[in-house]
């Protein structure tokens, strides 16, 4: 681990009132990117992500090592103007506020983004919402699984009765959380040429309506329609992993040359007069006998089979691999993909270094996910305040900065 941040974001600071995924996802992004990211938590149990799954210690889950790893964690009670006053007087050092409150909530504590921009005029401010304030639902709650529903997300990915399901992974949090980090970077880089911040709204529906409709708005693009929505590439019920003699495996044939050469090395050789599938129109019309013929094919040879083959071939594959194979994948061992780290009080971790590579400004975990409220004494003596003050807001609870195991 490395002592100081080396990213391009070195010397930015985010003040970062969000919770569970999508926006400390989000910070995660920018803090192994370098910036100082100080996670403000309310009293009680804080983040309750830190709850969530296997843990030493109460409050250090992994999920939120991972997701909160380089950042400071401030424990203020924003119920008393004591501690309103600690984040007015940090307000003032900081590049970015980002939360993901209710509008009403945050500007009930007073800190919406007319507070902020006079405390800090060129602030990027940020809200991760569930649905745009501008349109009847804003007042939704909104979470996860609600929106893979309502953004047409569960409904592709029905199992094989048509029942719509949720897929198993935080989707609609994570991919939200990289658009507001995102666009956190679009306004800094703004602001860097016009010295001007600006307020961000960043809706879970609406940017998860957009990616759905990326490729599947697909008919409907043009007006009035010529066809309906769904990319048949990617909703044929035979698109999957196909089964082989002994397990599974991923291929995927995608030009006229790597189709011709699969029909070739699985023995159909007859399919290359075939009309259906000469070229990548006529294949996308008939996708369901494509794929289905493709997955018989798979079929008839082993795993090993087809990947001597597809190499010799030039065809794509990958193998299918459980989430542990890969902690054993020889591709992500040879770039030292997992990090290993001896944190304070949790002991030997282990932890996906940032993927992103840079030549120069490379990212880097340079700080442990925080305990509770560890950093509170920390934050506030860089504002200046005395070991007296900071005892006393201590005891007045309006901030915490023990950590109990």
């Amino acid at each position: 681990m490395t002592d100081q941040p080396t990213g391009p974001l070195s010397g930015v600071r985010v003040i970062d009132i969000t919770t569970i995924i999508l926006g400390p996802y989000a910070t995660q992004q920018l803090g192994d990117l370098g910036a100082d990211i100080i996670k403000i938590e309310a009293p009680g149990a804080g983040d309750p992500i830190r709850h969530a799954g296997p843990k030493r210690n109460d409050g250090m889950g992994g999920i939120f090592l991972n997701v909160n790893r380089n950042k400071r964690s401030v424990v203020l009670d924003l119920k008393q103007d004591a501690a309103k006053e600690a984040l007015r007087r940090l307000i003032p050092t900081a590049d970015v506020f980002f939360h993901n409150m209710r509008p009403k909530a945050i500007g009930r504590l007073g800190f919406d983004y007319g507070a902020i921009s006079a405390l800090k005029p060129d602030i990027v401010y940020c809200g991760g919402y569930g649905y745009s304030e501008r349109a009847p639902y804003a007042a939704k709650p909104a979470y996860d699984d609600l929106i893979q529903g309502a953004s047409g997300l569960a409904v592709l990915a029905a199992d094989e009765h048509g029942a719509p399901r949720y897929t198993p992974t935080i989707l609609v949090d994570k991919l939200v959380g990289l658009v507001a980090s995102q666009a956190i970077l679009g306004a800094l880089f703004h602001r860097s040429q016009t010295g001007e911040g600006q307020a961000i709204e960043v809706p879970m529906f609406e940017t998860m309506a957009a990616f759905m409709l990326a490729e599947h708005i697909y008919g409907r693009a043009f007006v009035p329609p010529i066809g309906g929505t769904g990319y048949a590439r990617v909703t044929s019920p035979h698109r999957k992993p196909a089964k082989a003699s002994d397990g599974y495996i991923c291929i995927l044939p995608y030009t006229e040359g790597q189709w011709f050469a699969f029909f070739e090395i699985s023995g159909r050789s007859e399919l290359l007069e075939d009309e259906r599938f000469k070229d990548y129109a006529s294949r996308n019309k008939n996708i369901d006998a494509l794929y289905e013929m493709m997955g018989e094919a798979i079929g008839e040879k082993t795993i090993a089979e087809w990947a001597e083959l597809c190499d010799k071939a030039q065809i794509p594959w990958a193998p299918v691999n459980t989430l542990d194979d890969l902690f054993e994948d020889p591709h992500l061992q040879a770039i030292d993909f997992f990090h290993q780290a001896t944190h304070p009080s949790e002991g030997e971790t282990l932890l996906p270094e940032p993927p992103v590579q840079f030549s120069a400004t490379p990212a880097s975990i340079h700080r442990h996910a925080p305990r509770y409220g560890e950093h509170g004494a920390e934050v506030l003596k860089e504002l200046g305040y005395t070991e007296e003050e900071i005892t006393g807001l201590q005891e007045s609870g309006a901030l915490r900065v023990s950590y109990s195991k």
